[in-house]
């Protein structure tokens, strides 16, 4: 049989100050249903006379009311005074829990990162593998901060028009993940309402529309350009390239740049650069006149071997402390020689981190 008796956690009943003295608040008696000169509820919970101290029921929901107006409407990331973070997997003596990847995406600046140039590839990577596979892990702050650092991506790439290639491919292989986990394995695996998901699902797209509709104006200027370079540093530049599709992209700008771009030696260093000799010798692959056509063989060999990654700037770990940081920013370290314990974090060694 349940307890029907009044429950001895309440606060006590709710009171009111009037010109006769404190006069006690009841919601159902017969004074409030039937006198209109009593109290009325739509006043007692109006916003602005929270200052009468009424009923349980109106402070919760003005409390409601006022959290649900912050989360809906603010949108900066909670700032921490440490812009690092304890990797803990286990419990121990002096530490009990352990860190997750949505804490760590919490912890880490990453929102100041996405305005730095040297971070902002870094950063569009690491949420581009949190879309593929961590997408489910994420606690309901973290999806806020990786949203909120997602449009901040966008709005740049938007402005500025830099790397906008990049970010297709992450709200692609994002907006495949949530079709995917809101239509066919249901709403039980993503945390959070389903309609918010759906909503979020609905901006993404319009990221993609704006993305794609969007047209790099030509720079005019009197000045010297990329033609009125000599040949040779021209060829320099080129070298400098680490993605393919920049080279062809390149290459398409002028006759003599994409004579440059079709260069023999220029695909046999990118290739040296993004794929190990032991991988030549499975994908070799001759022209008719039976010399190795470097550039067949280096989108074949993307296609069955990952690519090197090339950073910027990146985050790094530290092995005596298991702290994960930014360089620029530091941490405390115990060590006698700090620099000996640094190691560099690159994105997938990142969500391996966090993996248990």
């Amino acid at each position: 049989m349940p307890f029907l008796g009044q429950d001895w956690r309440s606060p006590g009943w709710s009171w009111i100050k009037t010109e006769d003295g404190w006069k006690r608040i009841e919601f159902y008696g017969n004074e409030l249903g039937d006198n209109n000169n009593g109290i009325d509820l739509e006043e007692l919970c109006d916003e602005n006379k929270e200052n009468l101290f009424t009923g349980n029921v109106c402070e919760v929901a003005a409390k409601k009311r006022k959290k649900d107006f912050y989360n809906n409407n603010t949108k900066s990331q909670f700032v921490y005074q440490e812009k690092w973070i304890y990797v803990q997997k286990e419990s121990t003596r002096e530490r009990h829990g352990y860190c997750t990847l949505g804490e760590a995406f919490n912890r880490l600046d990453f929102s100041s990162a996405t305005q730095d140039i040297q971070r902002f590839t870094y950063v569009a990577k690491l949420l581009q593998l949190i879309a593929r596979s961590q997408l489910p892990s994420l606690s309901g702050a973290a999806q806020k901060n990786y949203f909120n650092v997602l449009e901040k991506i966008v709005r740049k790439v938007l402005e500025d028009h830099h790397n906008p290639r990049l970010i297709k491919e992450l709200l692609q292989d994002l907006s495949s993940t949530l079709c995917i986990l809101t239509r066919g394995m249901g709403k039980s695996v993503l945390v959070g309402n389903i309609n918010i998901w759906v909503c979020r699902l609905e901006t993404i797209l319009n990221w993609q529309q704006q993305l794609n509709n969007l047209q790099i104006p030509k720079q005019l200027s009197n000045g010297m350009t990329l033609r009125d370079l000599p040949l040779d540093m021209q060829n320099n530049i080129l070298y400098k390239f680490a993605d393919a599709c920049d080279i062809i992209n390149l290459g398409q700008a002028t006759p003599t740049l994409h004579m440059l771009s079709e260069d023999r030696h220029l695909w046999k260093k990118l290739c040296q650069f993004h794929f190990a000799e032991k991988q030549f010798c499975r994908h070799l692959i001759l022209s008719e006149r039976g010399h190795v056509d470097w550039k067949l063989m280096y989108f074949t060999l993307q296609k069955y071997y990952p690519k090197r990654e090339q950073y910027g700037d990146t985050l790094h770990f530290c092995r005596h402390c298991s702290i994960l940081f930014w360089k620029d920013s530091g941490h405390p370290c115990t060590a006698n020689d700090p620099d000996n314990c640094l190691m560099p974090v690159s994105p997938q060694h990142f969500i391996d981190l966090f993996k248990f």
